[in-house]
């Protein structure tokens, strides 16, 4: 009976192992930040401007890594 969650264990940690290393593959953007989303054109926070090369809000970014648009 073991057996078969031990198999749904490893399978699980070898996806998230593959989806981290994508994560950190990605690349980071570089360069000055927007003040306003170039989608939407509201404020950015300057907690994520902070970061650098930040052009979306986070609600503009996450629909934007789903392939939609707002």
């Amino acid at each position: 009976m073991g057996d078969w969650f031990e198999q749904a264990q490893a399978l699980e940690l070898l996806e998230r192992e593959h989806a981290i290393k994508a994560q950190l593959a990605r690349t980071r953007p570089s360069g000055p930040s927007r003040i306003h989303c170039q989608d939407c054109e509201e404020p950015i926070p300057e907690r994520r401007r902070a970061l650098g090369g930040i052009v979306r809000c986070t609600p503009c970014e996450s629909l934007s890594e789903q392939g939609k648009r707002r």
